[in-house]
């Protein structure tokens, strides 16, 4: 009775801790801005698609089409416009669902493991990429989403639960909306290794084909997301093309891709996804070699669900081993796979430190939003310097505007690229941001008011 009672009791306590890292998660939604350049990117893509009721191509600006991503993340952002408004909480809080979905997702399947649920959750939540992105104005959690589903709905129909095959085709789908075919190949890569590492080289393929619906599930999949693909490239003609060669192809095998529409490649050494892997998954990563010893000194070497957790995790590693062109949030799809390896090497007892550990990540983060309130955000974002203006006075940007200009301004910012531009403007007040090394660059910037200053640009007001 008394270990029932002790059993409940940090039940409750390991909920209320989930619950609390959730909250806070939630909260700090709001707290700080829009950064340059990927969140204040595709906030604005997300403002843009709301102003012109164009939901079927994603606008990088006004006229024109964004080929770099399926349009999943612009929808969540522009539907949390839609119900709360322009603001950071909305475009933000879709992410911060999709984060909770995978919590459920991986909540669900690790009961079906004799997991802990809870366990489970505390762990994703509080791995640092994880808490991160859930809430980022991102790609990525939408696509972990859709991995996820597709991960867990395998597994459970390779146990002989049909139905759960046909919602892990769903799960792709939704892959193919986030981010495009790449979740094909971290599913293919994931599964595959599995199944040649639990059942060798011949075996498992004739089993795939009598346990999982694949032409059905196929058939369902391309249902739900080839009608969209079919439709973009009619309304942008030359989509097609540039998503699936340069996305997909050039992207990762030129690091010095000069095709890149809308920015520049990176360049990586390669192998460095590893490394990322290793500081994004802090702080449960140092905990990955002690599960390992400990899984495989429970029996004789891994059991299925081991080395399918172990395959899930390293799936995007293995990916991007030789890709240059990568981010830390590339790992995100193969968290979940952790964070059931680390459950299910203690399943049965209580993973040690593991709420004391949360609730520090939670600090940490209200920790690092108020240290970016700061004064790092006046640099990596304009919400600052444009909020020092009369509202009633346009705005202009000098030679160079960036994204969280135009989120701020909600479009109405212009840019001016010639002196000439600047002189249609004689006689009239307005706004001029201007890059601080550009100060001298006009005559016409001395007689200018000095209005508000970061360490990279100035907010003048011209013409009064």
């Amino acid at each position: 009775m008394i270990n029932r009672l002790k059993s409940v009791s940090l039940a409750h306590y390991s909920l209320g801790v989930l619950v609390t890292v959730l909250c806070v998660r939630l909260v700090t939604l709001a707290l700080y801005p829009l950064m340059d350049t990927t969140e204040a990117r595709y906030g604005e893509m997300a403002r843009l698609m709301v102003e012109t009721g164009n939901w079927l191509t994603p606008l990088f600006d006004y006229g024109v089409p964004f080929w770099g991503k399926p349009p999943l993340h612009t929808w969540m952002s522009a539907w949390g416009i839609e119900l709360f408004g322009i603001s950071e909480f909305a475009v933000r809080f879709p992410h911060w669902l999709a984060a909770v979905a995978v919590l459920i997702l991986t909540g669900y399947f690790a009961k079906q493991v004799k997991v802990s649920a809870l366990q489970v959750a505390i762990l994703l939540t509080t791995t640092s990429v994880f808490y991160v992105s859930a809430g980022a104005v991102m790609t990525d959690m939408a696509l972990t989403l859709g991995m996820t589903l597709a991960m867990v709905g395998f597994y459970l129909c390779w146990q002989g639960r049909v139905v759960w095959g046909y919602l892990g085709f769903v799960g792709l789908a939704i892959g193919l909306l986030a981010k495009g075919p790449v979740v094909l190949v971290l599913m293919g890569l994931a599964v595959g290794l599995w199944l040649l590492w639990q059942y060798g080289p011949i075996q498992p393929w004739k089993k795939l084909y009598r346990r999982v619906p694949l032409l059905g599930g196929l058939g369902l999949m391309l249902l739900l997301s080839l009608p969209w693909y079919l439709m973009a490239e009619q309304a942008t003609p030359g989509f097609l093309q540039y998503f699936i060669v340069g996305e997909h192809w050039l992207r990762f095998v030129d690091s010095g891709w000069q095709g890149d529409l809308y920015g520049s490649a990176h360049d990586e050494i390669r192998g460095t996804i590893w490394l990322f892997f290793a500081v994004s998954a802090l702080p449960w990563s140092l905990f990955i070699p002690r599960a390992l010893w400990r899984l495989w000194q429970s029996g004789t070497g891994f059991d299925k669900a081991t080395k399918f957790f172990i395959c899930w995790m390293l799936s995007p590693l293995i990916l991007f081993t030789f890709a240059g062109n990568i981010l830390p949030a590339y790992v995100l799809p193969g968290i979940p796979g952790m964070g059931l390896l680390l459950a299910y090497a203690w399943r049965g007892e209580k993973i040690p430190k593991l709420e004391p550990i949360a609730l520090g990540v939670s600090v940490l983060i209200l920790m690092a939003v108020v240290v970016l309130n700061l004064g790092p955000t006046k640099e990596k974002s304009d919400k600052w310097l444009l909020a020092q203006r009369a509202p009633a006075i346009a705005t202009y940007y000098w030679q160079d505007s960036r994204f969280s200009s135009k989120f701020y301004s909600q479009g109405k910012a212009q840019l001016l690229q010639s002196e000439a531009e600047l002189r249609q403007l004689a006689g009239i007040p307005f706004y001029l941001v201007v890059r601080n090394e550009n100060l001298q660059e006009l005559a016409v910037f001395s007689q200018c008011i000095d209005t508000a200053n970061t360490s990279e640009k100035s907010l003048l007001l011209c013409g009064t």
